[in-house]
Formats: structure tokens, C-alpha cells, sequence
């Protein structure tokens, strides 16, 4: 037996990405009894048959699961906004950071765009500093590539490497250019991937993980909400390492970062060290946090 990933199921049948080829397969007769669900990214042994036809004989315990669309033992999620046109929604990457995290998954932040970039910063229409360098400081991953000149595209292809990653992002920063660029000769539709945000179009069917740089790339990401994790209060500076390494220099232990006196928290945010976007979000999402503790 051979191990492998699952790709997609599809027409009764299952396609397993192992050994640098994709098999058909069929399930082995214990499966269909137990009626058990398989979802991309399941890891699984196979039997060879001949040609590229095999039996799933195994499947091994996943480490985690997305849903809707499900996916499951993901090792990272690759967050994608442009760096101009349009201008990043730091609330949405705010909010996904968050959500990627809470779930266990490591966050890669990828700004698409750099040339448009670059070009802008020339003609004065965009300040010297890129958003990109906000996250790298407080301790992201942080690429910026361009899918036009290849900036960038082979860093990241080692980062997607031997991995099941998620894109995730808003439509038109380029995430189906990325991936075309990360694979030449797939040529995946522009338009292909998108968050269900109500904003971007959806033109993908099914969900299914493609082979992409040498590791594999789910082509719709699993996360259909845009609300925050139901979490208590104080667990929310959790998902900011900025805030969460500076907390247990406040007064109270209690400590909210709103309108306590003698808090670490605003007093770094008056110094520079935090930036204000972000402080603006953290307050957003603890209101929100606030909101939903009342309603359980």
C-alpha cells in the first residue's frame, strides 16, 4: 500500500494525489457499510490496481477540519491582498487572522501587486511604507510578490511546498493569477477563488485540493463566516500578539484595553508600537465578542 491525499470525490469515485500521480479509487467494501464521509485533504493508504486505478484501504485520523467547504488537515492558510488596487481591507484581514488562528492554522500573509506597487510609491500616489511591513514587525509570515514579474512567486512556492494550504481573500487581489503563476500551465480561471463574503463572485463548483508548487492548495477556502469565534472576552488578545505580549504589564489583570487606567496596552499605542488600525479592529471584534457572550 501506498500513502497518499485525497483530492476530491466525485461520481462515486475518489482521486488520490500519492507518488506524483493522481489515482482513480474505488472505496473498499468496509467504507460503503460504514457510510464514512471522506473530504479533501483526508490522508489515506491505497492499494494499487493497474494503470491509475486503486482501493482506499485506510484512512488516517485528521489533525483538523475547515468546514463549509470542508477540507481537512490543513498546515496553513494563505491570506491574499493586493498591496494597491484595490487597497487592502485590514478589518477583513484582521478578522481572518483571527479565525485561521483560533482554528489552529498557521496564517501566511501574501500581498499581490508589488510592481503596481512600486510604481505608485514612484509617482508619489502611494506612501513609501507597505502594509506588509505592519505585519512582518509584529511577527507574520509576510510575502509580497508580483504575479506579472514573478517577484516574490518562488519564495512562496517553497513555502506551499510538501503542504495542504487554503487561498483566502477578496475578490480581484489575483489569487487565481497567484496560482497560475505558482503553477504555470494549470491556468486556473480568473474569478475562480474568492471568500463567501457576498462581494466576490463564485465560479467554482467543486471543492477540490489541486496540486499546486509542489504541495497542495484547496481552490475555495473554509471560511464562510466573517464573524468572530465565540470566545470569552479576555481570550481575544490571544489573536494579537501585540496586545497578548504586553498585558501582563497592566494594572489589572482584568484588563480589557478599553478604558482601564494604567493599561500597557494604550500606553505602547501612544508611543507608535502598536499600530492604530489594528487597536481600532481589537476594539471592533471585542465589542463583538461582548455581544455574542451575552447571547449563550
Amino acid at each position: 500500500m501506498i500513502r497518499g491525499v485525497l483530492l476530491k470525490g466525485y461520481g462515486g469515485f475518489y482521486y488520490v494525489y500519492a507518488e506524483d500521480r493522481v489515482w482513480e479509487c474505488s472505496l473498499r467494501g468496509r467504507f460503503r457499510v460504514k457510510d464514512q464521509e471522506f473530504i479533501p485533504g483526508d490522508r489515506v493508504k491505497i492499494l494499487p490496481d493497474q494503470e491509475n486505478k486503486a482501493t482506499i484501504e485506510e484512512v488516517e485520523p485528521r489533525r483538523n477540519v475547515l468546514s463549509r467547504p470542508a477540507v481537512a488537515n490543513v498546515d496553513q492558510a494563505i491570506l491574499v491582498f493586493a498591496l494597491t488596487s484595490p487597497k487592502p481591507d485590514q478589518n477583513l484581514l484582521d478578522r481572518l487572522l483571527v479565525q485561521v488562528t483560533e482554528g489552529g492554522i498557521e496564517p501566511i500573509l501574501v500581498f499581490t501587486k508589488l510592481d503596481k506597487f512600486k510604481k505608485a510609491v514612484l509617482t508619489n500616489e502611494e506612501g513609501a511604507d507597505s502594509i506588509g511591513d505592519v505585519y512582518r514587525n509584529i511577527g507574520y509570515t509576510v510575502f509580497e510578490v508580483s504575479n506579472e514579474t514573478g517577484q516574490g512567486i518562488e519564495e512562496l512556492g517553497a513555502r506551499i511546498s510538501n503542504k495542504i494550504s487554503v487561498l483566502a481573500g477578496p475578490s480581484g487581489v489575483g489569487k487565481s493569477s497567484l496560482f497560475n503563476a505558482l503553477s504555470p500551465g494549470k491556468n486556473l480561471k480568473t474569478g475562480d477563488i474568492s471568500i463567501k463574503s457576498k462581494r466576490g463572485r463564485h465560479t467554482t463548483r467543486h471543492v477540490e485540493l489541486m496540486v499546486c508548487a509542489g504541495g497542495l492548495v484547496a481552490d475555495t477556502p473554509g471560511f464562510s463566516s466573517l464573524s468572530m469565534p465565540i470566545m470569552k472576552r479576555l481570550e481575544l488578545t490571544d489573536y494579537f500578539p501585540e496586545i497578548a505580549s504586553r498585558r501582563s504589564q497592566c494594572r489589572f489583570n482584568s484588563c480589557l484595553h478599553d478604558k482601564e487606567p494604567n493599561c500597557a496596552i494604550k500606553a505602547a499605542l501612544e508611543k507608535g508600537e502598536i499600530y492604530p488600525k489594528r487597536y481600532e479592529h481589537y476594539l471592533i471584534f471585542l465589542q463583538e465578542v461582548m455581544e455574542a457572550e451575552r447571547k449563550f
